[in-house]
């Protein structure tokens, strides 16, 4: 039943959206508009053919990913799409978090945007890493604390900030682990949350060390035991393979 409502308040807010560009358009026609003597039928008023569909693409977007500031995110959004790059735009609409105040900043969604965007590059300019931060209409003091969280010059390892954008997110290490887990698996939403014990031992040994309150031994300790698991399912680890693991501790 939830569903369905969402399908149709998204069907109503693209009949909405169109029916008030149409106006504009209309109204800007009528600003440009010759003398009163020059009359056009409609058969002369050409719309793209692939206005409509740009339209309704855009609007169930801007609907997804709920964007504080509506024109800046419009202009990521047209701009990346002329250039075949990826959108700024979340898979679904997200609930906030417990922790979360609305309007908080940061989301698991937003996370996994940029990532979309930025993890093929591997190194990403701290410079290019602002603008897509910025596009998604983030406060720029939340991306300026995690950048202080390590050092780092004017390229940055896209993976770390992943993680700190996850240790963000979470409440322990653990936590920001599944979130991570979340964000990088390619199973579907609510499954295992797999991925391979290589990427889980880097984000986790990396987090681990900007906490620092966790004994080497201690680090080494709990992934070998992941490791053991994890090479009787294919080499990837699951959530339910750490989250049992005392929070206390990690």
């Amino acid at each position: 039943m939830h569903a369905d409502s969402v399908l149709f308040s998204l069907c109503i807010c693209d009949l909405l959206f169109c029916c008030y560009f149409f106006q504009v358009l209309v109204t800007e026609f009528e600003k440009t508009m010759p003398l009163p003597e020059t009359m056009f039928c409609a058969e002369q008023i050409k719309i793209p053919p692939e206005l409509p569909d740009i339209l309704k693409q855009f609007t169930k977007a801007a609907i997804r990913t709920q964007p504080r500031d509506i024109l800046q995110w419009s202009a990521a959004y047209f701009t990346a799409l002329s250039k075949g790059e990826a959108l700024p735009v979340k898979e679904r609409m997200e609930t906030p978090l417990a922790k979360q105040k609305e309007d908080a900043g940061l989301t698991p969604g937003l996370l996994k945007v940029l990532h979309k965007q930025l993890s093929p590059k591997g190194m990403v300019s701290t410079e290019e890493l602002k603008e897509k931060w910025k596009h998604l209409c983030l406060p720029e003091e939340q991306l300026e604390a995690i950048l202080q969280l390590d050092v780092f010059d004017e390229e940055v390892e896209w993976m770390k900030i992943l993680a700190l954008g996850c240790s963000v997110l979470g409440e322990s290490l653990l936590s920001s682990m599944k979130h991570a887990c979340e964000i990088l698996t390619k199973d579907p939403e609510g499954g295992a949350a797999r991925v391979p014990f290589e990427t889980f031992s880097y984000l986790y040994s990396y987090l681990a060390s900007i906490d620092g309150e966790i004994p080497d031994e201690k680090i080494q300790e709990f992934l070998n035991g992941i490791k053991e698991q994890a090479d009787q399912q294919g080499g990837m680890v699951q959530l339910r393979n750490f989250l049992s693991q005392p929070s206390t501790l990690f």
